[in-house]
């Protein structure tokens, strides 16, 4: 018989054109809330209690300036942290990697710390914060370098992120957990999250079609309405498994030629496990379960047949 596990998720993260086309706050452990009432037990022999880490700002190595303050107190844990209240509308940070690759996401004046990862391993960092002068155009109005030594490889895929947001108090963290009760492994826990997602949350094309740049998920509101875009798919997922204490890594790049995002797992003595699978008994072919959800099983196979299919550009 042949088994469907997810061990990554589509997700476009581009305008709705490209959704169109493809389809044509800042280490500690708690439990999510209500977890004292939740029953978490269950009949697998895999723990499912949620682990979630909390990102921690507490200010030993900090940059500031008007407006901003990046907190770098963490980053042997593979994230950093950013306050921005300031009154610019579009500020941005940009982070090149020891590697070259460069990152960039948009800030938001919250009230609280953002969380970013470092995902390109031990070395020097640099940062940029920006701030929107007019279009396209900005100016650089903080800048530096730090240098990481990460302690486990594996944090910055378990922590929460701008991209993957959750708390102790995210419904979906408690979600998860219910969702993984008969798992007597990770990788089962991974599959039966996937079906789940692939099952219950359907596209949303008139919110492709309206999507602003700068969109980041709300996993508990793609939960409660049961459908979303491809990047809501991938972060409610990579939530439910990085609260289980799956690393999970949130992948953009392109798939054939459409700008694309997907998630990879990674499970204990195997390794990192990437794209989608299906293990027919013999061995694993990849399929996309966005494309899935909409077209079905049978044209999604033929849709994506192997590794090559996938490039991975960013990592989150």
């Amino acid at each position: 018989m042949k088994r469907w596990i997810m061990t990554g998720l589509a997700a476009v993260l581009c305008p709705a054109l490209l959704c169109n086309l493809f389809l044509s706050g800042c280490g500690t452990v708690s439990k999510a809330a209500g977890a004292q009432e939740t029953d978490f037990s269950g009949s697998g022999t895999r723990s499912n209690t949620p682990k979630v880490l909390v990102p921690e700002a507490p200010g030993t190595d900090t940059e500031t300036a008007d407006g901003v303050t990046v907190d770098f107190s963490n980053i042997s844990s593979g994230y950093f942290c950013v306050l921005y209240s300031g009154s610019n509308t579009r500020p941005k940070i940009g982070i090149t990697a020891p590697d070259g690759d460069k990152y960039y996401f948009m800030l938001h004046n919250t009230g609280s710390y953002e969380t970013f990862p470092l995902t390109g391993g031990d070395g020097a960092y640099q940062y940029v914060v920006y701030e929107n002068l007019s279009d396209d155009q900005y100016v650089a109005i903080l800048s530096g370098q730090r240098d990481a030594a990460i302690s486990d490889p594996l944090t910055p895929y378990l922590y929460p992120n701008q991209y993957v947001d959750f708390t102790a108090d995210t419904r979906a963290v408690a979600k998860g957990a219910e969702l993984v009760k008969s798992a007597d492994g990770d990788l089962a826990a991974v599959g039966l999250v996937y079906d789940y997602c692939y099952k219950n949350i359907s596209y949303d094309y008139n919110k492709a079609d309206t999507v602003e740049s700068g969109y980041t998920p709300d996993v508990d509101e793609t939960l409660e309405s049961g459908k979303g875009i491809c990047f809501d798919y991938a972060a409610l997922m990579a939530c439910m498994l990085r609260s289980q204490g799956i690393p999970t890594r949130l992948e953009v790049g392109y798939a054939g030629t459409v700008y694309h995002a997907w998630i990879s797992t990674y499970i204990k003595d195997v390794g990192w496990i990437n794209g989608i699978i299906q293990f027919n008994g013999s061995g694993w072919t990849l399929i996309d379960p966005t494309t899935a959800s909409v077209k079905g099983e049978k044209e999604a196979r033929k849709f994506i047949s192997s590794n090559s299919y996938y490039q991975t550009k960013y990592i989150y």
